[in-house]
């Protein structure tokens, strides 16, 4: 089933239409999790880009963007654009993080400064490393 066949540029899909194609708890756990940590509330946005056009969930805090999510059957892809700021600390953090995460992050060329990560959401340990990750971005807000 294609995501991009199902909702039009025209009709959004709701939240719960979003979780039922998507069948992962982790969709709901890091949702939570990122509005709770950051303070922030998702926007569901069209998007033509030819990387993953259709409908996706942004997360922005203090005008600077923390991720974009986009649903797919079974997972979720997450999109964390790694600044120029950030590249040197995420070098040093890669050995910490999940195989697959070092090696989307090796393979991803680097563009202006900037290492668009494309992460497929399927288990915990690349759930917290794009946590990880977004956290270099911006630190989450304390409670």
């Amino acid at each position: 089933m294609d995501w991009n066949l199902l909702y039009s540029e025209k009709e959004p899909p709701s939240w719960e239409q979003i979780a039922e194609y998507i069948t992962d708890p982790l969709w709901t756990v890091f949702n939570q999790r990122i509005q709770s940590a950051y303070h922030c509330d998702p926007r569901l946005e069209y998007s033509r880009c030819s990387m993953q056009a259709g409908w996706n969930i942004k997360y922005k805090k203090s005008g600077r963007s923390l991720c974009t999510l986009y649903p797919m059957q079974g997972y979720f892809i997450a999109l964390v654009v790694i600044g120029s700021r950030e590249l040197t600390e995420a070098e040093l953090l890669m050995p910490l993080c999940s195989d697959y995460v070092q090696t989307v992050f090796r393979n991803t060329k680097t563009g202006n400064g900037q290492k668009w990560l494309m992460l497929e959401v399927r288990e915990e340990p690349i759930m917290r490393d794009v946590f990880t990750l977004i956290n270099l971005r911006k630190p989450a807000a304390l409670n």
